[in-house]
């Protein structure tokens, strides 16, 4: 399955569900994204759609393969793989208060 895009913006508290196809399977998950003042950059929360958190404070950042798979050390969870992608002509390696969504957005695809 190619990567789906889940539709974020760069307004300070969202709750997503997103809808997903992760390795052959439909799967459901709540988000919670949100900017985190103190420290200056985004982080998301992961909940199974029954509402368990599986993932808490996951800072949304972008890097090179694989350091990018935001769920690298999750693979357990068979939720799939996330990076952050920087579709401006900027390096920065992060989203701003008011870049996600626009200047960068969020993917979500197979396990590696």
């Amino acid at each position: 399955m190619a990567d789906q895009l889940v539709s974020v913006t760069s307004q300070p508290y969202q709750y997503l569900t997103a809808q997903l196809e992760v390795d052959g399977q439909a799967l459901t998950l709540n988000l919670v994204v949100y900017w985190h003042y103190m420290s200056g950059y985004w982080l998301v929360d992961v909940y199974a759609a029954q509402g368990d958190l599986l993932l808490s404070g996951v800072p949304l950042i972008t890097g090179a393969y694989p350091a990018a798979n935001l769920l690298g050390q999750q693979v357990y969870l068979s939720i799939g793989a996330a990076v952050i992608i920087n579709q401006s002509s900027g390096q920065q390696d992060y989203p701003g208060i008011n870049t996600l969504g626009s200047q960068f957005s969020l993917l979500w695809g197979d396990t590696p």
